[in-house]
């Protein structure tokens, strides 16, 4: 995928930031590809067990793919460059 190539490279400059950041760096540069689709995505917390909670928006809410787009964009994204995280959870703000 060509996002990421993208991410690659600017990730290698955030060796000096902290896990949080590291995350929602990623989550903001996978929000595009998601955006085109009509969907979106929101950092909501990372756990002391080090799972990534976040809340699926728009088109992302509803689609019957969503676990897909989760676990296969997102949580698979996130695990390459941050392998001290345990998973992604979406989670439902109310």
């Amino acid at each position: 995928m060509l996002f990421l190539i993208f991410l690659h490279s600017n990730l290698k400059k955030m060796e000096e930031t902290t896990l949080v950041e590291k995350v929602t760096s990623i989550i903001d540069q996978i929000r595009p590809y998601l955006q085109q689709d009509g969907g979106d995505i929101q950092f909501v917390e990372l756990t002391p067990e080090n799972i990534v909670r976040v809340q699926l928006r728009g088109a992302c809410g509803s689609c019957p793919h969503a676990k897909i787009t989760l676990k296969h964009m997102v949580e698979a994204t996130i695990l390459e460059y941050c392998p001290q995280i345990k998973g992604v959870e979406d989670v439902m703000i109310r």
